[in-house]
């Protein structure tokens, strides 16, 4: 007679546990349930807009709700950082992460966060060569004819950046150093406004993102003189390598997703799924080859060791060229 009893006793236990996990499944399954953010803490324009729409419409597509775009500049993007680690870990909240969430670490001395404690990596996006450009009007074609050009012309010369220590910063101080070449540097408050004034002569020289001035050079209004891969993009097959002639200078910029600390494992596990399809689509692979980045597919763990190995990387040059911060 006891039997059925113990029997039904280890139905309900067996039951009982696996309620967190149906209940995990079903939070995910219900995912997202409203409209989510993903902060992106540059200007439009940049490298980072670029990216954060692009997935954001195809999680739009695949999910059902909008995934709203919204920026927050200023800082090297550490406003947007901060909005981002203050959100609740609901999954509501996004990052778009890039190279300068790893140089910040280095260029400032007081963050109200650490990133990557903070920040839970949800899934990488892009890598992308910087692009040295200059505006047509500037007479040289080559990166050799442009370190004779400089330095003829020490300390006349502008180059513009995204702002104070940003990556578009650190490859210009880092092709300064390797060449002796004076240049002024002229920080902006964002890829775009810098690129605006480049188009207008109003400074010579930068080294932005192959993704935010592609458009720009294929129109012929901006030249290309090199690209800082170790390997020549196939979006401008004919420009060289900066390497080519200043053996050993290399710098590339990622971005991807993360989100606040202790988001739900699974709502983070859902995301980068979601994420690596779409990089895998025809269409999103064909737009990133188009803007001269490669996807970069893989695990939230897969993105985690890029951003730490990144940190350490940047952290040493930006040390050694004493680089701050804004």
């Amino acid at each position: 007679m006891k039997l059925p009893r113990r029997r039904n006793f280890l139905h309900l236990a067996a039951g009982a546990a696996a309620l967190p996990l149906l209940s995990r499944f079903a939070g995910a399954q219900a995912y997202p349930a409203r409209p989510v953010r993903i902060i992106v803490g540059a200007a439009p324009g940049g490298a980072n807009d670029i990216m954060a729409r692009l997935i954001g419409q195809w999680l739009s597509e695949r999910l059902g709700q909008p995934f709203v775009i919204e920026s927050r500049p200023g800082a090297g993007t550490n406003i947007g950082t901060e909005a981002a680690v203050r959100a609740p870990a609901d999954g509501y909240t996004l990052l778009l992460c890039s190279t300068p969430n790893a140089t910040n670490a280095a260029l400032y001395d007081k963050l109200n966060f650490n990133f990557i404690r903070d920040i839970a990596p949800v899934a990488g996006i892009s890598s992308e060569p910087h692009v040295m450009v200059v505006n047509p009007f500037v007479p040289t074609k080559t990166v050799p004819e442009f370190i004779a050009y400089a330095k003829a012309n020490s300390g006349k010369i502008s180059m513009a950046s995204a702002g104070n220590g940003t990556p578009a910063h650190v490859s210009g101080e880092l092709f300064k150093m390797m060449t002796g070449v004076s240049l002024v540097h002229v920080p902006y408050r964002g890829a775009g406004p810098a690129l605006v004034d480049l188009l207008s002569g109003q400074v010579q020289v930068m080294f932005p993102t192959m993704s935010s001035s592609i458009e720009y050079v294929r129109a012929g209004k901006l030249r290309a003189l090199a690209v800082t891969s170790a390997t020549r993009s196939e979006a401008l097959p004919q420009t060289p390598t900066v390497g080519d002639f200043v053996p050993g200078l290399e710098a590339t910029y990622w971005t991807g997703v993360g989100a606040p600390k202790s988001t739900p494992a699974d709502i983070v596990d859902k995301l980068n799924k979601e994420i690596n399809v779409g990089l895998v689509d025809p269409t999103i692979k064909a737009r990133l080859a188009n803007l001269g980045a490669n996807a970069f597919e893989g695990s939230p763990a897969d993105f985690g060791r890029l951003i730490a190995e990144e940190t350490e990387k940047w952290a040493k040059l930006i040390k050694f060229a004493g680089i701050k911060g804004e």
